[in-house]
């Protein structure tokens, strides 16, 4: 299984930008299928954003399309989100996940094997 690290997250103002950073080891990075999700309190975890083994093809929630950017770097077995004009609705806890059987992007929770433990995202208004 491979292993994830989230960072990156903090507080912004709303219209403001962070990037989230996931660092990747244990297993080859570019095996997996990639997703971000977000978790708000007292609400279901949810599918952010996907991204293929390559990298060619990605996926967005509609909350976010426009706004956010899912990329990965393989060579530095890394996942990132760039997110841009935040929202006091985008505040939760972000998390990246690896999928090591997706033949393509999924935005089910369950699929994924590998999690990490979660970076703040907090947006004021």
């Amino acid at each position: 299984q491979v292993q994830l690290v989230e960072s990156g997250g903090g507080l912004v103002q709303a219209g403001g930008s962070l990037r989230l950073s996931c660092a990747a080891s244990g297993q080859t990075f570019s095996s997996y299928v990639m997703a971000w999700f977000r978790q708000a309190p007292g609400k279901e975890r949810e599918f952010v954003a996907g991204i293929s083994r390559s990298g060619s093809n990605t996926d967005y929630a509609y909350s976010v399309k426009g706004r956010f950017t899912i990329s990965r770097d393989n060579a530095k077995n890394t996942l990132y989100l760039q997110m841009n004009s935040l929202r006091p609705e985008d505040m939760a806890v972000y998390y990246c996940a690896a999928c090591w059987t997706c033949g393509s992007i999924r935005a089910g929770t369950g699929v994924y094997s590998s999690w990490g433990q979660g970076t703040q995202v907090t947006v004021s208004s």
